[in-house]
């Protein structure tokens, strides 16, 4: 199975990851999350496995800082996905899926080890 990316096509990270992984020559498939919007499950089960939302969620980006304080206030694991789901741009991206089921956000260093 190839690695999934989760992220914006626009997005230089994202352009960036995928680049570096085919120039690699590892398969790998982008999935625009506005495009192609997340389940409350898939940003549930991700939140678990990246050690909660507050790994998950961006807090630096435009659509953070756009939003109303009182849908950002008080958080709970719950409301952080809600709002995942409802602004997936939200997410840090890239967000990958790896072969070996591990899920992670960004593409540093650390996570280009993992192809190794």
């Amino acid at each position: 199975m190839a690695p999934k990316l989760y992220g914006l096509k626009k997005c230089t990270t994202c352009q960036k990851a995928v680049t570096w992984l085919d120039d690699h020559g590892i398969a790998n498939t982008l999935s625009d999350v506005r495009e192609t919007p997340v389940t409350k499950e898939q940003v549930s089960a991700w939140s678990k496995a990246v050690g909660g939302w507050e790994k998950l969620i961006n807090k630096a980006g435009y659509t953070w800082r756009g939003l109303p304080s009182a849908e950002t206030a008080n958080l709970t694991e719950a409301k952080a996905v809600a709002l995942a789901v409802k602004h997936p741009s939200l997410i840090r991206r890239p967000l990958i899926e790896h072969r070996d089921g591990a899920v992670t956000v960004g593409f540093a260093k650390k996570v280009q080890e993992m192809f190794g």
